[in-house]
């Protein structure tokens, strides 16, 4: 069989790709410009844009409108380790507000803390099924956040998006409590269910993977044609009531997600 030789677009932003893997460009460098790819190659503008496109794509880089195409900020993964994140020692580990910010301590990232949005509002149909919402009008509590993930703590400009996220609540457990407030403390809002009798003893969760929607892409900063996850998250009580429903949207280059069992008997 004869070996296809790679057409132009691939051939050049695999050189691209290779001074990134190999440092020449680092994390969040900004990389050659449209016009300047061109003239270097010689070759067309569209070309040029499309080289872009391709690293875009695989995760390597992102443009922002009118500053050009910079190394994407997090070259590796973010290992979600679906089987143990929300054991107690696990979600607080070194102080840790939660699972997320252990698993960023664990690559030596940085959980740079955004604006939380919370309430209280009708949830989707969905969310309110999960949550035993039995009239349409009832309301539950919303905890809403872009997920930010950084090197630099002592720079709050510095960082980047990895996930949105937006966890529902009964209101009849938590209204008025710490789930309220902005930081829930040690172990997160997990934890504060547990202080209020309401410990989580099971976990169901459910991935798929889809388009972005434009708001989405925009404020995860990747390409509309950039597949993400939509993880689907219900932690119940042992009695199995549904004590927070939440919607996690993740971009596919940077999430893994890793699960352990124990089996008693392959028989």
């Amino acid at each position: 069989m004869v070996k296809k030789e790679p057409g132009k677009v691939e051939r050049i932003a695999a050189g691209l790709r290779a001074k990134i893997e190999s440092g020449e460009y680092g994390p969040g460098d900004r990389l050659p410009s449209v016009s300047d790819l061109q003239s270097a190659e010689g070759i067309a503008f569209q070309t040029a844009r499309d080289v872009f496109r391709a690293l875009e794509r695989e995760g390597v880089a992102f443009t922002r409108q009118g500053k050009g195409s910079f190394v994407t900020p997090f070259l590796g993964k973010i290992t979600r380790d679906g089987s143990g994140r929300y054991q107690a020692a696990a979600r607080s580990e070194g102080g840790a507000r939660g699972a997320f910010e252990a698993e960023l301590n664990r690559l030596g990232l940085v959980y740079k803390r955004t604006p939380t949005d919370i309430g209280r509002d009708r949830p989707t149909p969905d969310v309110a099924a999960a949550l035993g919402l039995g009239h349409h009008s009832s309301k539950a509590i919303y905890r809403r956040r872009e997920m930010k993930a950084g090197r630099d703590a002592a720079d709050p400009a510095e960082g980047f998006v990895v996930q949105l996220a937006t966890s529902w609540f009964p209101l009849d457990i938590a209204g008025g409590t710490a789930i309220e407030q902005a930081d829930t403390g040690p172990g997160g809002s997990k934890s504060r269910l547990a202080d209020l009798g309401y410990p989580v003893r099971h976990v169901r969760e459910t991935i798929e993977a889809r388009f972005p929607s434009p708001a989405e892409a925009a404020a995860l900063n990747i390409p509309e044609d950039r597949q993400v996850y939509e993880l689907v998250h219900h932690a119940s009580t042992a009695e199995g009531r549904v004590v927070e429903a939440a919607l996690h949207i993740m971009p596919s280059t940077i999430w893994r997600f890793a699960y352990t069992w124990d089996l008693d008997d392959l028989g």
